[in-house]
């Protein structure tokens, strides 16, 4: 559990490293979701488009939000927003980075957190706020 006075402005939470994400992975996640876009499933619709197989932009957010919730305590986490700013590939290994971006009198810690590839390009930003508690 992380406490309040143990973290500062521009503190870095441990990096949470995903395994590449596989195929098989998204043929459940849009068994879980019910999302069965077939871009994400069906490689000839993705290549008449123009593109390749994408995973669930949802299923990074997850990963991201996991990021998170290793990091503080679910019941503290008092709000996530996120952007979506490029496409996940299967194959890719994506990791989770965050740091402490302000810390409030009130014990209300505002973080950043990104879900990126080794290659370093950002998948998922976002901004979260946790109340953390004290020792």
């Amino acid at each position: 559990m992380i406490f309040y006075e143990d973290v500062s402005e521009g503190y870095e939470f441990p990096i949470l490293e995903k395994e590449p994400i596989t195929r098989v992975q998204l043929v459940r996640f849009a068994g879980a979701s019910g999302d069965f876009h077939p871009l994400h499933l069906v490689e000839e619709f993705a290549e008449k488009a123009g593109m390749k197989i994408i995973a669930h932009g949802m299923l990074v957010m997850g990963m991201l939000s996991q990021g998170v919730t290793s990091w503080v305590t679910r019941k503290n986490v008092q709000k996530i927003q996120v952007r979506f700013s490029k496409m996940t590939l299967p194959g890719e290994s994506i990791q989770i980075v965050g740091k402490v971006l302000e810390k409030k009198p009130d014990n209300t810690v505002v973080g950043e957190v990104l879900a990126k590839n080794k290659e370093g390009e950002v998948k998922v930003s976002g901004i979260f706020e946790a109340k953390l508690p004290s020792r």
